[in-house]
């Protein structure tokens, strides 16, 4: 067994996206943690105040990647010019494909209190990324919950945990892991994590022992060579995401929502989107 150690670690940049939306940028951002393929960016929104959210994020295209919104607290609307509606509840999860190009917007659906949640980027090999758009959606209810010694339980997003628990979500370019583990006060969660695969932890409440650093929430840490990760609280109840992911190691080529191989890609991506194609 070899522990992965942390590489790197970040709280990340204030910033704001959309109509002027308030959120920390954790991954991708300047004064954040460069991307670490397949992942390009990360971002994460708390607020219990409604000016901070509510202009959402009106209608913009991607093209070329995948976005992983997953809700902590609060509701997002989302509409498409494909005719997809859906709104994501707290616990829930959407893993949208633009591949070839999609028109979308996400909106908060409520007016006051908190909303909280991440939303992360995901590249598509150059394979895919002209693939039709799709989603994978799903509620609280229909993603399991592992329970392990010490009272640690993990809610499993995507891929399969070593004892066999298997989220609703599976992307098959890049293999991902996401799972959200909660841990008491000096519980400690350990996990083989192919020694090919990039890793990367987020704090999002108390304080976590990532192979002897502590990072404290928000944090994100990336990890480094190795097979296995290990996690322990300390200071208190803690919690954290675990997510990880085959590396694709192709060219990037980015362009605000699009994300390509080459300049050219970008250029076409930007007529497309002009002229209606999307």
């Amino acid at each position: 067994m070899d522990v992965r150690g942390v590489v790197r670690t970040t709280r990340g940049i204030q910033t704001s996206d959309g109509a002027g939306v308030r959120l920390r940028r954790l991954m991708g951002g300047g004064g954040a943690v460069p991307s670490i393929d397949p992942f390009l960016m990360l971002d994460f929104f708390d607020t219990p105040n409604a000016s901070d959210y509510l202009a959402g994020f009106p209608e913009h295209p991607h093209r070329g990647f995948e976005t992983v919104t997953y809700m902590l607290n609060g509701r997002m609307r989302h509409r498409d010019n494909h005719g997809g509606e859906g709104v994501i509840e707290p616990g829930g999860v959407q893993w949208m494909t633009a591949g070839r190009g999609v028109v979308h917007s996400e909106m908060p659906e409520q007016t006051e209190g908190l909303m909280r949640g991440f939303q992360l980027w995901v590249n598509l090999p150059a394979r895919l990324k002209m693939t039709a758009p799709a989603y994978q959606e799903h509620g609280a209810e229909r993603m399991p919950v592992e329970e392990r010694e010490a009272g640690v339980r993990v809610k499993v997003i995507a891929g399969q945990t070593s004892l066999g628990t298997r989220g609703p979500i599976s992307a098959e370019a890049t293999q991902p892991i996401y799972f959200d583990i909660e841990l008491p006060q000096g519980a400690e969660f350990t996990e083989p994590v192919a020694a090919d695969r990039a890793v990367f932890v987020v704090v999002h409440a108390g304080q976590v022992d990532v192979a002897g650093q502590v990072i404290e929430a928000v944090g994100l840490s990336q990890l480094g060579a190795g097979d296995t990760v290990r996690l322990r609280a300390v200071g208190g109840p803690a919690r954290a995401l675990l997510i990880a992911g085959k590396p694709l190691n192709e060219a990037v080529a980015w362009y605000g929502p699009f994300v390509m191989n080459t300049h050219a890609e970008i250029v076409q991506a930007i007529e497309d989107y002009q002229a209606g194609r999307f």
